[in-house]
């Protein structure tokens, strides 16, 4: 019984140690960032509310109904509206004319298209920030990793130097030195943690989670950033044709041409017809007629706006430009990192660090042999840390230019 009790108890402190981290690839990441970000769920909200004023505008006006009674007759006492009194009836409905109507819910329908495109520009934007911080978050948990490998061996190094120190074996200073280094590796650690601290409150509030982020990558998802064949004229055409923003923008410029139909359309009087029935008041009595009503423009004929709706053509026009400009820009920009980052990441041998944690071994052996200098061994802890911090920034640095070039294009270019 005892041990089917502790076994148990083990079983249920693993599945809590389990559920203090959340382990995701970046696929996994991907989808629950869709799921269940908040800034993706309540934009969403917008596009149903420019949907919503679509179906606003496409309602014909309400009609009028007015009803006249008879107040008071000196012959026959106040309300006066039977048989022999009087009553009038009068029902109106507004007419609009030149489209209007039609020209409205076209204006709508380009502004739920924008508001969508705005949408999408929002995902490609935070799906590039998620996927950034993703994988410096696993740079720098593998540069933590090596951090306290290295701070456990040299306390441990410390503890024997400092037995050999009240034997009298080794100098003061050695040990100080060595306390030092041991210092120096603290501090550069919990920088590090600052930093990781910091990815891990923006990747948190990405993916709309309640504990930390635990990233897995293995080979293939770093294998699949790779140029191929892709080259700058080729990827400036297919960002004109997929930046979303560049359609935000491209989509203003229609509303303001649509704007502007409708703004002369507005310079064309609406009409309101309508019946009446009057009882008694009219030159017969039971009288039925029709009526008509529309404003006469003498004076306003939505000059002002219509001017303002044609000059805001050109202004959209000129934006959409220079969106286009930028994009290109961008594209050329995003490629020269892309090149430099490549290079500097292939000028690294792939063996590099296996390498240096094979000597590093043997250094610290070495070293509690007296085999090399304490200056020897300071010199190699300081290389070593720096350059494998230095490599995995490199690594982290490569990615996200890639995933930068995804961002610039506005397409998934490295499946």
């Amino acid at each position: 019984m005892r041990t089917y009790f502790t076994v148990l108890l083990l079983f249920f402190t693993i599945s809590l140690r389990a559920q203090d981290t959340l382990r995701l690839t970046i696929r996994q990441a991907d989808s629950i960032f869709l799921q269940k970000n908040l800034e993706i769920l309540a934009e969403k909200y917008q596009i149903d509310i420019s949907k919503s004023q679509e179906i606003q505008d496409k309602l014909w006006a309400n009609p009028t109904l007015s009803l006249e009674l008879s107040a008071y007759n000196h012959s026959r006492g106040a309300f006066d509206v039977g048989r022999q009194g009087q009553k009038a009836v009068t029902i109106q409905q507004l007419i609009t004319t030149a489209g209007k109507r039609n020209k409205r819910v076209a204006l709508d329908m380009e502004s739920t298209r924008k508001t969508e495109f705005q949408f999408y520009d929002l995902i490609r934007t935070l799906k590039f920030e998620l996927r950034e911080m993703f994988f410096e978050t696993y740079y720098l948990s593998q540069t933590i990793a090596l951090y306290d490998t290295q701070i456990a061996t040299l306390k441990t190094t410390v503890t024997a130097f400092d037995k050999e120190y009240n034997r009298q074996n080794i100098s003061l200073k050695e040990v100080v030195r060595l306390k030092a280094l041991l210092f120096q590796l603290t501090n550069d650690r919990a920088n590090i943690v600052f930093e990781l601290s910091d990815n891990q409150r923006d990747l948190r509030t990405l993916l709309n989670a309640e504990i930390p982020v635990k990233p897995v990558v293995d080979s293939s998802d770093i294998s699949r950033y790779q140029l191929r064949n892709y080259n700058l004229a080729l990827l400036k055409d297919r960002a004109l044709q997929s930046r979303s923003d560049l359609k935000v923008a491209e989509s203003a410029t229609k509303q303001s041409e649509l704007n502007y139909t409708l703004q002369k359309s507005l310079a064309v009087p609406d009409l309101q017809i309508g019946g009446i029935y009057d009882q008694a008041s009219n030159y017969v009595n039971n009288y039925f007629g029709i009526n008509l009503a529309m404003n006469l423009p003498f004076f306003n004929r939505n000059q002002g706006n219509i001017r303002a709706a044609k000059s805001t053509i050109s202004y959209f026009k000129a934006a959409e430009m220079a969106k286009q400009n930028s994009i290109n820009n961008e594209v050329d920009a995003a490629l020269q990192k892309v090149v430099v980052a490549e290079k500097a990441y292939k000028g690294v041998e792939s063996h590099f660090t296996d390498q240096f944690v094979l000597l590093s071994k043997g250094f610290y052996d070495n070293f509690q042999k007296r085999n090399i200098t304490l200056l020897e061994f300071i010199d190699f802890i300081e290389t070593y840390n720096e350059s494998i911090k230095e490599y995995n920034r490199l690594q982290a640095d490569r990615i996200k230019v890639y995933e930068e070039l995804n961002f610039v294009v506005g397409e998934e270019l490295f499946n």
